[in-house]
This record gives C-alpha cells, sequence and structure tokens, in this order.
C-alpha cells in the first residue's frame, strides 16, 4: 500500500523538481560561459527553482482548483527551464552529453507534472459532479 501524501516533501515530483533545480543551480555556478551572462544564469536557476516552488506552494493551499493553478504554472517553469538548457546547448555553452540528460530528466519531470494535473482536474471534475448530485451548488 502506498504511503499517504500529507505534505509537499511527499510529492515525487516536487523532489524531482528539487533535483533537477540543484543540477542546474551546479551548472549554472560552474559554467563559466553561463557564469558571464548573469541574466541567463539568473533566469536559468530561478526557472528551475520555481518548479517545486509552485508545486509546493499549489499543495500548501490544501485546495483542488488552485493547486492546479499552480501546477500549471509550475508546468510553465518546466518549459522555461526547458527553453533556457536548449539555448545553451544551442549556444554550446553545454556538451552533448549534458544537454541531452538534463533535457531527458526534465522532459521526464513534465509529463509527470501533466499526470498529476489530469488526476487533479479529474478530482475536481469528480467533486462537482457529487455536489450537483447532492443539491449544492
Amino acid at each position: 500500500m502506498a504511503n499517504k501524501i500529507t505534505c509537499f516533501e511527499d510529492l515525487v515530483i516536487w523532489q524531482k523538481a528539487q533535483e533537477i533545480a540543484e543540477k542546474v543551480y551546479k551548472l549554472a555556478d560552474s559554467n563559466s560561459f553561463i557564469q558571464k551572462d548573469l541574466s541567463l544564469k539568473n533566469q536559468l536557476k530561478s526557472a528551475s527553482l520555481s518548479i517545486s516552488d509552485n508545486i509546493a506552494e499549489g499543495f500548501d493551499y490544501n485546495n483542488n482548483p488552485d493547486f492546479y493553478k499552480f501546477l500549471r504554472i509550475a508546468e510553465g517553469s518546466y518549459g522555461e527551464t526547458r527553453n533556457k538548457l536548449l539555448f545553451i546547448k544551442r549556444m554550446e555553452y553545454i556538451d552533448e552529453s549534458t544537454a541531452k540528460k538534463l533535457s531527458e530528466e526534465t522532459n521526464i519531470l513534465g509529463r509527470q507534472i501533466g499526470e498529476l494535473m489530469k488526476k487533479v482536474k479529474n478530482r475536481i471534475q469528480s467533486e462537482k459532479n457529487s455536489r450537483k448530485k447532492n443539491g449544492n451548488p
């Protein structure tokens, strides 16, 4: 039987988002090309951390519609992170192997966020249907 999720730290997608942010931070702080472009460096770090920030914030609202909204924002941050990683690869700031590994990890996370969004959306719809069935708007 699966453990009950009681806090955002229990969410696998939050854990994976944290791992990706950690890798992105280390890359941004150690790569001489990225270090020189402060705007890119700061935006890359901010976008990557924003994924787990929004998962955590949405979960702590403890309300399905709000959680869904924050998962959409996390999904946008995932897209922004992925875009920046593709750009730094295009600029040849990172090698093909590093780019491929980060791309695979971020794509898996993006799919997982999408899957959780579907589950939350289904729960929202189910709760609406239940309220209608019971005569509540």
